[in-house]
């Protein structure tokens, strides 16, 4: 097991709050944020967890995975559906590397040209 999923969810919770009482003004703004997302209603809740988690996975941000995992299995989210996005969220990140692959030897050949003095 990598991670007691339940328990890191909770110290997160702590942590927030001592942060929360330290920067109250950027949690609010963290949290408004948050809410704002709910957006115009076109995507069901499945669907903007499971966007969520593929999201938490490319940016490998734990304390998402932990919070969305949970909405995600509240909003009725299957493991099929969870593999399904996870394996998007595979095939991104591959592209990620792929694309940026190709700008590091786009640098390296104009580096080539004349370097910079």
């Amino acid at each position: 097991m990598f991670q007691n999923w339940k328990d890191y969810l909770l110290t997160g919770r702590k942590a927030g709050s001592a942060l929360h009482k330290a920067n109250p003004k950027m949690v609010a703004g963290f949290q408004a944020l948050s809410a704002g997302q709910n957006g115009n209603g076109a995507l069901d809740a499945k669907t903007k967890e499971l966007i969520a988690l593929a999201v938490a996975v490319t940016t490998r941000c734990d304390s998402c995975i932990a919070a969305h995992a949970q909405a995600a299995r509240q909003a009725g989210v299957t493991e099929a559906e969870l593999t399904d996005a996870m394996g998007t969220a595979i095939a991104l990140n591959a592209g990620a590397a792929y694309s940026y692959a190709m700008r590091t030897l786009e640098a390296y050949q104009q580096f080539g040209e004349e370097p910079v003095k």
